[in-house]
């Protein structure tokens, strides 16, 4: 399953990834307009800065990449490919109208080296909602209807689930993200992989 289509899935997802970043990093570079500061709730309070996080946080792109390499056919691919595109749209659209940021964290990076790296690459702005939350939701829903499909065992249903908890917690631990951004990328991924996956399911059943 995973080969069928090797080389389209890879260059289609190393192509997807390269024109998202190009379209992310242009608006977060460029604003339209002022930046609001997203607030800080009791949640994030409780949660203290874990560089141990940070391999949960970048393995999303791994992590991503499971469903379409699950698919069978190009017919498949292809729409899934035009879902998670219009999730990640409707993601920059937000950024374009309404930018926002985390509050300046009182930290000294240069104690964690690797989130100092990470920062002085993706600026933590560009806040809510989360794509890494959305993108990862959308993929973790995804991965349950096909593991479902392929009668996998409860403990691989379980697995999926929590290594999406571990990618959402991860944003908040490193601070690229708050609560609420968390929050607004689960609702984004949540619709938007209700309203891919009841496509598919009408399409089957006609």
């Amino acid at each position: 399953m995973i080969f069928r289509h090797g080389y389209l899935k890879a260059i289609g997802t190393t192509v997807f990834i390269s024109l998202f970043f190009n379209a992310y990093f242009y608006l977060l570079r460029n604003p339209a307009y002022p930046a609001t500061i997203m607030p800080v709730t009791w949640v994030d309070r409780l949660i203290d800065v874990q560089p141990l996080a940070m391999p949960f946080y970048v393995s999303m792109w791994v992590y991503v990449s499971l469903p379409p390499a699950l698919l069978a056919t190009r017919r498949e691919l292809w729409n899934y490919a035009r879902d998670i595109g219009l999730t990640c749209l409707a993601g920059l659209t937000i950024f374009y109208f309404w930018p926002t940021t985390v509050p300046p964290a009182d930290i000294d990076w240069t104690r964690f080296p690797e989130l100092d790296f990470l920062k002085g690459i993706d600026a933590a702005g560009n806040a809510c909602p989360s794509l890494h939350v959305a993108t990862s939701v959308f993929s973790a829903l995804w991965l349950h209807h096909l593991l479902q499909r392929f009668a996998c065992p409860p403990w691989v249903l379980a697995g999926n689930w929590a290594w999406c908890l571990g990618i959402a917690y991860s944003t908040m631990a490193i601070r690229q993200h708050v609560f609420l951004d968390v929050l607004g990328g689960l609702g984004l991924g949540l619709l938007a992989a209700w309203l891919s996956l009841r496509y598919r399911r009408a399409s089957a059943a006609h």
